[in-house]
């Protein structure tokens, strides 16, 4: 009985023999469809409701039941808080932002506490939910998330939960993927958001800085700032000189331009300083305020009226794009034939405009950093794009 309701009895499909082998054990209830468990883990971002999609219907297609479990990992514990998706339940959902089941980075399996930093999920807490997992008859777990969620996926696995990871991130830092869903939809915000700040800025003869997260890797600020037309981008990748932006703002002004727009990533930091952190409880800590920080130099160094403009949680809402609904499609089939393949261990990945796996274990705590020299940042150089260097 789940959740006070008995579960649905379908006949076995001829193609469910694959699960059943993969997993070495049948469901262990007669006429009762194979099942596995997905959650989606970690900080929201357009394209999660794409992956449930297409992970419920490529295992609809194999005769399988998805079970979805409630606010990431915290869905697991003891009684478990899971729901039965079906088509039913999925039905409109890809062009909604969030997620249907909920998410969450704290609690019990939190398995990242800071940059680089790991600490072990207690074993008590996975026993449980291995025992939740074996009262549902799930056979295997998709986790939906980023860095911190694969780290965890890593310890279940290596407890004897057989695991499928499938990357989850806006800031497109993870090393093993060439592309994360959420990524190309954050840089749309910011790109939107440059594009009515620009206007703005001219009418009121301001500079404008514009912060965006992340906090390691300047990806977002970057393909935003380009694709918006910022004047300036200031990256954790290449420490700034506050001079040296007063200098581009001046020489900006005597050439004749009313404004300019200063684009910001949160973990970006001055030369010889640090990045401006907030005090947190527990958990990552928070980065924010740099922004303000920038725009009152500017306003010292150059004597222009400069504000500050914080985009924030606005770069995770939303519906995702077409790209993100598509990769994040093909995320979640890959997930499913993945399980079916018995390749449990594994994260999706995109390579060379293909959809992959690896280890997760090769996945994690490897952080795709924008390379300072690399072809991107030049490409802004020659288009006059300073980056405070």
């Amino acid at each position: 009985m789940i959740n006070g309701q008995l579960p649905v009895v379908w006949p076995i499909q001829k193609n469910c023999f694959k699960l059943s082998k993969a997993f070495g054990a049948d469901s262990g209830i007669p006429n009762m469809k194979p099942r596995i468990g997905v959650l989606t883990s970690g900080g929201d971002c357009p394209g999660l409701n794409a992956v449930l999609r297409g992970v419920v219907l490529a295992a609809e297609k194999l005769g399988w039941e998805v079970v979805g479990f409630r606010d990431g990992f915290e869905g697991l514990l003891p009684p478990g808080d899971h729901v039965v998706l079906d088509r039913k339940s999925i039905d409109g959902i890809m062009a909604l932002g969030g997620t249907i089941i909920g998410t969450t980075n704290r609690g019990h399996f939190a398995a990242k506490v800071g940059a680089g930093d790991r600490t072990v999920v207690p074993a008590h807490i996975i026993t449980g939910a291995k025992k939740i997992l074996d009262q549902l008859q799930v056979k295997a777990l998709i986790i939906v998330g980023g860095d911190g969620s694969m780290v965890t996926a890593h310890q279940l696995q290596e407890a004897g939960i057989d695991c499928i990871g499938v990357p989850k991130t806006i800031d497109n830092d993870l090393e093993a993927t060439a592309m994360t869903f959420g990524f190309d939809s954050a840089v749309g915000v910011v790109m939107d958001a440059l594009d009515r700040l620009h206007t703005t800025a001219t009418s009121h003869k301001r500079v404008i800085v514009v912060e965006v997260m992340r906090r390691h890797a300047g990806w977002i600020a970057l393909h935003g700032g380009i694709s918006g037309g910022a004047d300036i981008i200031l990256i954790p990748e290449i420490p700034f000189d506050f001079e040296k932006i007063a200098t581009v703002v001046k020489m900006r002004g005597a050439a004749g331009y009313l404004g300019a727009v200063v684009v910001v990533a949160e973990g970006a930091r001055p030369k010889h300083g640090e990045q401006v952190k907030r005090d947190v409880e527990g958990g990552e800590f928070r980065l924010g305020g740099i922004g303000e920080i920038v725009a009152r130099e500017i306003a010292k160094r150059t004597g222009k009226e400069t504000r500050c403009c914080v985009l924030g949680h606005l770069q995770r809402g939303g519906p995702p794009t077409t790209w993100d609904r598509i990769l994040a499609t093909r995320f979640g089939v890959k997930a499913v034939q993945l399980a079916n393949e018995g390749h449990f261990g594994s994260m999706v990945s995109y390579q060379n405009y293909q959809v992959r796996h690896v280890p997760i274990a090769d996945a994690v705590n490897r952080l795709k950093l924008v390379p300072p020299n690399g072809e991107l940042v030049q490409t802004a150089r020659d288009v006059a794009i300073s980056f405070g260097d």
